[in-house]
């Protein structure tokens, strides 16, 4: 068994990744008006459905920040079940 040597395989990575090669991982972010305009939803409605506020949702709508963590898989899951979002939320 021969040992591996890390160092190398960082630099063979780093080395990749400055040529393209490397491993990239595109996350898509999630249309939020589009969203909440499908579910016939307020800003502010809509705001209060995913725990945050309206300003942030507002931000989020005019590409100022964009969604993270929780609420991200949270506009993922309602675009693709919004019915099953507004049966979770309002259960």
């Amino acid at each position: 068994m021969s040992k591996r040597d890390i160092g190398q395989e960082i630099l063979d990575g780093v080395s990749a990744i400055k040529k393209g090669q490397g491993k990239r991982h595109v996350v898509m972010l999630p249309d939020v008006q589009s969203i909440r305009e499908s579910m016939s939803l307020s800003q502010s409605a809509f705001a209060a459905m995913l725990g945050v506020s309206p300003r942030t949702l507002q931000d989020w709508e005019q590409g100022r920040r964009k969604p993270s963590g929780p609420a991200l898989s949270l506009l993922k899951v309602a675009e693709l079940r919004p019915d099953a979002v507004r049966e979770a939320i309002t259960a």
